[in-house]
């Protein structure tokens, strides 16, 4: 894998819908609980899994957890896990669909104890504030962080499920929590991020 192609992080590749996400989301703080439950679901149901393959199925995700809402989702039954692992949707693994439900009950806790899920992100970061990396090549990029150690052994604590800490890294960068764009890329010289 090339660590710059066409600019940007080789990781995306050519593929439309990577350079979309890349271009658009990855690495851009996320302050909306909603759509941090979002990225929780879709990282949660990417472990063993190729990232693209959850992008694909986005939209199916959003119509069987109710575009993220947690309040709606930590509400799901039985019957719906059962409707569910006959959704061509999503990836029909029961255990990864039980954990979004038990995951946003988790979520709704965290909500309750710190005002918001993005404060108790922030709460482990240093100064409250994102890191912002300036990695020159795709193979200095971990795959986990002493960050990300630290928030999945909290979260499995809460009882969290399919949150270690590579997902959880991933979660990181995704929401913009940790900034992985590397110093080459054409987004990261963008003055959004």
């Amino acid at each position: 894998m090339d660590d710059l192609v066409n600019g940007r992080c080789g990781w995306c590749g050519t593929d439309n819908t990577y350079v979309k996400y890349h271009d658009n989301e990855w690495g851009r703080l996320v302050k909306d609980d909603t759509t941090l439950f979002e990225f929780l679901v879709l990282e949660s149901a990417q472990a063993g899994l190729n990232w693209l393959t959850i992008l694909k199925k986005r939209e199916g995700y959003r119509a069987a957890f109710h575009d993220f809402d947690a309040q709606a989702v930590a509400q799901m039954t039985e019957d719906d896990i059962e409707r569910l692992m006959h959704f061509d949707g999503i990836i029909r693994n029961r255990l990864k669909i039980k954990s979004a439900i038990t995951n946003a009950r988790l979520f709704l806790a965290i909500q309750k104890e710190y005002g918001s899920f993005h404060d108790y992100i922030l709460s482990f970061l240093p100064g409250g504030k994102p890191i912002i990396n300036t990695f020159h090549s795709l193979h200095e990029v971990p795959a986990s962080s002493p960050l990300s150690d630290a928030i999945s052994k909290d979260m499995k604590k809460r009882g969290f499920k399919f949150f270690g800490t590579t997902i959880c890294y991933a979660f990181l960068q995704a929401t913009g929590f940790v900034n992985d764009h590397l110093a080459g890329c054409i987004i990261r010289k963008q003055s959004t991020l």
